[in-house]
Formats: structure tokens, sequence, C-alpha cells
């Protein structure tokens, strides 16, 4: 792990589709700076979960955006993976049910519930030394970040690394989780608030035929000469 010192930090903002790898590179190159990784991904499953448990449809705006409000998320470090909060319940596995995977795009497409989270991600973000992944953080939640990456991958290998995941466990067919990623994209880069989109300044990096090791590589030396060039 590298020296942090957050006066001379940058932020590192990774974007890009569901399944591309992203939550998993971007805690590997928050550990490798030693800075802060915050999964906006979780932030909305969380949303999701509350929904789904007080029975709000997705498309109800209105209570949706009241219930994003109340809300109490908090991110702790963990080993694997970070730990997630909901009004103080440790919800990191609720959120990554299929129930929860199949209503998170309609959720985060609420102006509201990405107002809300956005402020909140923003503030997180505010001191620097910042590893931030989702669909929308360098185009609209930290656009100032020192370093953009665009993280991509073929919906076959996404689908792929998926199945490996839950779907062999789950029995759910590897065709199956094709079509809900490719739909998945669709929802993310049509919606009207904040769509998944490249920034003009993101670093392309398709990881379809790297390894989880060689795109943290690639991405700390990105890194590396964005800090060189902020001294």
């Amino acid at each position: 792990m590298e020296q942090h010192d957050r006066a001379k930090s940058i932020n590192i903002a990774i974007d890009g589709p569901a399944g591309a790898g992203k939550s998993t590179v971007a805690r590997k190159v928050a550990r490798r700076f030693g800075y802060l990784y915050i999964d906006t991904g979780a932030m909305y499953r969380a949303v999701t979960l509350a929904a789904l448990r007080h029975g709000i449809d997705a498309g109800d705006a209105c209570r949706l955006g009241k219930l994003a409000a109340e809300l109490d998320i908090r991110l702790e470090p963990g080993d694997p993976v970070q730990r997630v909060y909901l009004n103080g319940e440790d919800v990191t596995e609720a959120i990554r049910s299929r129930n929860v995977t199949q209503s998170v795009s309609a959720v985060a497409a609420v102006e509201a519930v990405r107002l809300r989270l956005v402020e909140m991600q923003r503030e997180l973000a505010a001191a620097k030394g910042v590893v931030m992944d989702g669909r929308d953080i360098g185009s609209h939640v930290l656009p100032d970040a020192e370093l953009k990456v665009f993280l991509t991958a073929s919906v076959e290998e996404r689908a792929l690394r998926r199945y490996k995941e839950i779907g062999e466990a789950q029995g759910i067919p590897l065709a199956t989780l094709e079509r809900e990623i490719a739909e998945r994209d669709r929802t993310d880069e049509q919606r009207e608030i904040s769509p998944l989109v490249r920034a003009d300044d993101a670093v392309l990096l398709d990881s379809t035929r790297l390894s989880i090791d060689e795109v943290v590589d690639r991405i700390a030396h990105f890194g590396r000469t964005k800090l060189g060039e902020a001294k």
C-alpha cells in the first residue's frame, strides 16, 4: 500500500456498465493507494432494499424520494467486501439479492433518490483521497475528479463473470444473465437522470481479456501519473 497524504491526494472515478468488475477493481485500487473506497452502487441497492421492504413501487417517485431522505446509509471497510449498513443493520448480503438486483436500475433512475445520494457521495469525496465507482461518477457526481476511468467488457464476458459469481449456485442460466445485463445496459444508458455515459476526459479500459490484477495495475499507473502532475 502506498502512503496516503490526504492533502496531496486525488479522487479516482471508475464508471462502467453492470458486471464490468468496477467494485472489485475500485476496492483494490483504493487499498493500493490507501484511499477511501465508496461503492455508490451499494448505496442505491440499500435504498432499493428499503423500498422493497416498505412495499414501495419503483414507479412511485414521491415515496421513494421521501424514503431516501430518511435513510441512514453507512459504508465501512471490510475484508473481503465493504460492509453496508442501513439504519444500523448490516445489509451487505441482503442488498445483493436477486430481487434487489432486478429493481435497482428503476430506483436509481428516480431523480429525488439520485439527488440525495449524490449529495452524500460528494460530501464523502470533498477531502480527496477517494476511489468511487458507479455509472455517472466522472460525468456527474465527481466531474472534477483528477482521474476518470470508464471500465467495460463485452456483454458475454460480464454475464459469464456474474454466472460464476451467483448464477451457477442459484441455477440461473447464463443466457438469462446475458439478457438481463443487456437490458440493464439499455436502462442505464437511456434514463433521463444521469445516464451511464463515458466522460469526455475518461480513460477507456476494456477488461474483457484482462485479469483483475492487470486492470488494477493499469489504473494504479494512471493514478501515479496524475499524482505526479498534481504536485
